[in-house]
Formats: C-alpha cells, structure tokens, sequence
C-alpha cells in the first residue's frame, strides 16, 4: 500500500550491525523473541548488547509452522562491519546455551564462535503477530527464495518497517530491502551470491549509523552505478542550519559529498498493514566528487 502511495523505502533500515540468528520452529506470538532470549539471557543484558548493533531474531523454515518438537536448533552469528563481514552456525539443543556464545566478541566483530558459513541467508520477514502484511506479502517472497536457494533463505521475525512489506534482509552483507514482489526478491538473492547490491527498493545498509547516512549511501550509488558490497560507505554526517545533512561518502575511487533533506508527506491514504499511512521520506541534491583516488 505505501508503494500506491509513493512511499520510498531508502532511508529506513534499522540499524544492525551484528546478528544472533536463533531457529525457532512453529507459529510466533508478538513476543515470540522476548519469550525465547528470556530463557537465557538475564533482564537489561540483550537491551545493553541491542545499543552496540546487536540484532536478535527469530528464524524458521519457511512452509507451513507445526508445533513440533526439535533435538536440536540452529543459531547463526554473524557480523556487517563493511570490509570484514562473516557469518557462523552453531547448533544447540537447548535456549540456554545461547548464554555461552560471546556476544561481546560477536558485537566487536570478532569471528570464533561456531562454523564458518560461506553464503549470505535470506531473511524475508513473515512475523504476522507483528503485522498483518509481514505475514501476507512475506510469505510469498520467503517461498520462492527457499525454491531457488533451499538452506540459505528463512523466515525472520520483525526487522521494522512493517508499510514496507515484503521486506528481506541479507546477512551477513547488512542490506535491508522493502516493497519486495517474490520475483524482486529473487534478483536481490542473484546478485548477493555475486557479492552486489540490488538498489531497486533497498531500504539502506543496516551498518550505516543514521538514516541520513543511508540515505546518501544508496544516492551515490545510483548516481554512480555502485552496486559492490562497500563501494559506498558513509564517513561523516554534519548537520546544516536548515536541518538538512551534509554526508560524505567514500567510494573505490574517491569521496562524494551529499546534502540530504527530509521530505513532507505529499497524500495520505489507508493501508491494512499500519492504518493510516502518509509516507514521508529524503530528498537529496546531486552528489558532488570532492577528491579522487
């Protein structure tokens, strides 16, 4: 529905800049996450971990969510700092193992915890006790990414931004899409198992620490035809007088310079998914090459 109304999805990734990635298998109640860290994680510790760039979230095989019983689960984590991404499994049998993982390390970028895990995972989000439209427009897009790459592509539980169904994050590489159709989804998956970045409907790199700076990122990237993994990575933000931002943003061969402001809403209307929807967004100037490399 924010499609029909113009909503533009660039500039809305939360931010995440490590993950633990736990399978839950079954239907999820709207506090599915909280009920699952609860079980090994004391009160305030995830809160602490949340505020460094640490990204809890459920993940199941997509199909049908029976309420089965398993011997033992996956847990991936992984890390999206720009230049030294990785990812990891584990297994365990019991939630409370997860209190052993270091996610200290995990937070600090440092790799040793389980499995190293050569692909990127296709998180589409399906979290209907969330929203309503996570479920329906969610659901389509994680199955045909588990037809195409069986064993890389879940379901996640709630990644934000519920008007932008469907939404789908890749990990490790730290690209949150919205608005996605099944056959989107799909052009997202092909060009990140070749190490780029598909920028139609790209909400932002979740590493990238404000919206502005997401924002500018996916400007000088289509500005410039970028499409590899760091080939625009924001480097400093200043605030302006008339409250826009001026973001600088390195590329392979030299340093862009962007001023981003924010858009009003232009119309209204109503969406099943978030009620009443007025989509706002950025606007952004033409980027401007300071120095080269």
């Amino acid at each position: 529905m924010t499609r029909l109304l113009g909503g533009n999805p660039a500039g809305t990734a939360a931010l995440m800049t490590s993950w633990l990635l736990i399978e839950q298998p079954g239907p999820w109640p709207a506090d599915a996450l909280e009920n699952v860290l609860a079980e090994a994680f004391p009160d305030g510790r995830m809160e602490q971990l949340r505020a460094r760039g640490l990204r809890p979230l459920l993940i199941r095989t997509p199909g049908r969510h029976q309420r089965d019983q398993q011997a033992t689960r996956t847990v991936f984590v992984a890390s999206g700092v720009p230049g030294a991404r990785w990812l990891e499994r584990l297994v365990i049998s019991d939630l409370a193992e997860l209190a052993a993982i270091d996610l200290e390390a995990v937070v600090d970028g440092r790799p040793g915890h389980g499995e190293p895990v050569s692909g990127p995972l296709f998180l589409a989000c399906t979290h209907g006790a969330k929203d309503m439209c996570c479920a329906v427009l969610g659901r389509p897009v994680a199955a045909a990414l588990a037809e195409n790459h069986p064993g890389l592509s879940w379901e996640v539980s709630h990644v934000g931004g519920d008007r932008w169904a469907g939404n789908l994050l890749v990990v490790p590489d730290g690209f949150l899409h919205g608005q996605l159709t099944p056959a989107e989804a799909v052009l997202v998956a092909k060009d990140a198992l070749k190490g780029q970045v598909q920028l139609e409907q790209l909400r932002g790199r979740t590493a990238s620490p404000t919206q502005w700076t997401q924002y500018a990122e996916i400007v000088v990237r289509r500005h410039a035809g970028l499409r590899g993994l760091d080939d625009a990575v924001a480097t400093g933000e200043r605030l302006n007088a008339d409250d826009t931002r001026t973001v600088k943003v390195r590329c392979p061969f030299g340093v862009y310079e962007v001023t981003v402001g924010r858009e009003a809403a232009e119309r209204a209307g109503t969406s099943r998914c978030a009620g009443r929807v007025a989509p706002t967004g950025f606007h952004a100037d033409t980027p401007r090459l300071l120095a080269t490399v």
